[in-house]
């Protein structure tokens, strides 16, 4: 679906946008894809099961799976980046903060296939990015955030659009539908970091804040943010 002039969701189960199994409403994260003009920008691309229900999507709205160029990834889980060799074998590059890009090369627990009960393929990151880059793609710029706490590798990337500062922050803030946090049982979850990380994110504010599962946030993203914040020091202190 459309959520902004040419920004679209083309995955997430919780949505009813990707179904994967029944009775799995997990399973398939929230994945976008910005047209900018000059090619698509991919972030995150589901569990991999869906694959054709994803290009299916972005096929209704004018979108051709050819024209993705590059994949960004906001963090390893298999529910964000199970499909992403799919996309590799593609010639699509895979954009990654260095701890997701180790994860997933070795597609190893902290991917969490053991959640869904299946195997992580492994596959390698083309770029690695760092905390703080600036990135032109396609002739958008983005801002690199390393938000680690629901896994090491968590990573928002924030850019300016239609007038709007813009946020995709993967599972750093958790859905209204089901609490604050993201998941908490990711072999490298970290209670105190998490903390560190809504601490720092809260202080910056965008139009909108488009999360990894669930709904998008259209009014003040930042408030979400500090509800997050202030659940975080209550309880994990």
């Amino acid at each position: 679906m459309q959520l902004l002039k040419n920004i679209y969701q083309v995955s997430g189960d919780l949505n009813g946008i990707t179904f994967d199994q029944p009775g799995a409403l997990w399973n398939d994260a929230n994945s976008f894809v910005v047209d900018t003009g000059n090619g698509l920008l991919l972030f995150d691309c589901g569990c991999g099961d869906t694959m054709d229900q994803i290009f299916t999507n972005m096929r209704y709205w004018g979108l051709d799976p050819d024209n993705i160029r590059y994949c960004i990834l906001t963090h390893p889980h298999y529910d964000h980046a199970g499909g992403a060799h799919i996309l590799k074998k593609r010639g699509i590059k895979l954009i990654a903060i260095q701890e997701t890009a180790d994860s997933i090369a070795s597609g190893d627990e902290r991917c969490c296939g053991y959640l869904y009960h299946k195997i992580f393929q492994p596959t390698e990151a083309d770029q690695i990015v760092k905390d703080g880059e600036k990135l032109n793609l396609l002739g958008l710029e983005l801002e690199v955030m390393h938000l680690p706490g629901h896994s090491m590798g968590c990573t928002a990337f924030f850019f300016a659009w239609d007038n709007k500062r813009v946020v995709i922050s993967g599972d750093v803030i958790g859905t209204l539908l089901s609490g604050d946090f993201g998941w908490s049982g990711s072999i490298d979850f970290d209670k105190k970091i998490y903390t560190q990380s809504l601490l720092r994110f809260s202080k910056i504010d965008t139009d909108v804040m488009l999360p990894g599962h669930g709904m998008s946030y259209f009014h003040r993203p930042r408030r979400r943010v500090e509800e997050a914040l202030n659940s975080a020091l209550m309880q994990w202190r």
